[in-house]
């Protein structure tokens, strides 16, 4: 291979975020202060209809401190899919509460309702979807279910910036969201979480949680975390916030082009009412996939993942939960999948160098 590599995944960083970070400095508030609530405020107004937005260090503390903030806790069951980053199932485990695999739909990669409804049991509490690569979970039949049976529905949205469900944005649903600010997702502040709230309390709770506790200095009201977010990380998140976006447009725009000449393997579909906002572009392979992805990278130069080889009710650290657990949609899904760049720093050649190195591999059988 004499080209160089395509990224599969590509932070961009610019000289406005640059700019926004020295302003922190020569301010000398650099600690949780006004950048970060402003930051809030920008990111709820924006992303998810308005709703109340708590910033945090990271999305896994935002998926945990949500969790604990709604009361979950020791003796509960929160349904979740097991095709997923290991941070859903462990947000749940942390709170001491269980998480209970579901199966995944095979065409999105999202919780399979039906699945959802074998795994309730007495003790379940709540349902948390993710809304997986950036295409939204199917929410109106989670909701109905959660409704059905008394259960509250949170969200991992770690991957969906700006994504949508019959025209209401992903993060608006549950009773909770979160969002990551990780530096590969749609948008980065660097590192960090933002979890979009469904009422003052919960909001307030999460407020707590993240300040060891308290919301004045050194009026402890609970045992907490130190789960700040700083000015410096919340002002790249709103420089990345005002550029959202044309980067998912460009996205969009980089799918629309793979969907229409890729050849030999399974696009990823988009259900109808949906705006995908291509977190990853996640084909499935009919052939040996670690061999494809493999032949992608050393032969092409073509960077490609693959998210995730391992379901949580596999993984060493949460296999206990769920003994002996058959979910074939999912196991069938890990052994598939490939994501591709798509990512807004791609040009026209990369994208054609994706499909003829994609074609090829497939035409070639890996």
């Amino acid at each position: 291979m004499n080209q160089s590599m395509i990224p599969a995944a590509k932070p961009i960083i610019g000289d406005d975020e640059r700019a926004a970070v020295d302003r922190v400095l020569a301010s000398g508030m650099v600690a949780q202060g006004p950048e970060v609530a402003t930051f809030e405020s920008e990111f709820g107004d924006q992303l998810v209809a308005g709703r109340t937005c708590v910033a945090v260090n990271s999305g896994t503390a935002g998926l945990h401190l949500g969790l604990l903030a709604a009361g979950i806790g020791p003796g509960d069951e929160v349904i979740v899919p097991s095709f997923t980053f290991a941070a859903t199932g462990n947000s749940v485990a942390l709170t001491g509460a269980t998480p209970v695999f579901a199966d995944i739909d095979d065409a999105t990669f999202n919780l399979d309702p039906a699945s959802v409804r074998a795994s309730v049991t007495e003790r379940t509490k709540a349902i948390m979807p993710v809304h997986l690569y950036g295409h939204p979970a199917p929410m109106g039949e989670l909701q109905a279910l959660a409704d059905e049976r008394g259960l509250r529905v949170f969200e991992d949205a770690a991957q969906a910036h700006g994504a949508t469900l019959d025209g209401a944005p992903v993060g608006s649903f549950g009773d909770f969201a979160m969002f990551s600010l990780y530096p590969t997702k749609n948008m980065t502040s660097g590192e960090g979480g933002m979890v979009a709230c469904a009422t003052e309390e919960i909001a307030r709770n999460l407020r707590l949680l993240r300040n060891q506790g308290m919301e004045r200095q050194y009026a402890n009201e609970l045992v907490g975390f130190n789960a700040r977010m700083t000015d410096i990380h919340a002002a790249i998140g709103r420089v990345q916030l005002t550029k959202l976006a044309g980067w998912t447009q460009t996205r969009q725009q980089n799918a629309a082009f793979l969907d229409a000449h890729l050849e030999g393997v399974r696009t990823p579909p988009v259900v109808d009412g949906a705006v995908h906002v291509y977190h990853q572009y996640t084909i499935r392979v009919t052939s040996e996939r670690d061999r494809f992805a493999t032949a992608l990278r050393e032969e092409y130069g073509v960077g490609c993942g693959v998210y995730y080889p391992i379901p949580n009710h596999r993984l060493e650290s949460l296999a206990h939960f769920a003994p002996d657990l058959d979910l074939p949609a999912t196991e069938k899904a890990a052994q598939e999948v490939i994501s591709l760049p798509v990512h807004p720093s791609l040009s026209q050649a990369d994208l054609e160098r994706i499909v003829s190195a994609v074609n090829s591999v497939a035409k070639a059988g890996a």
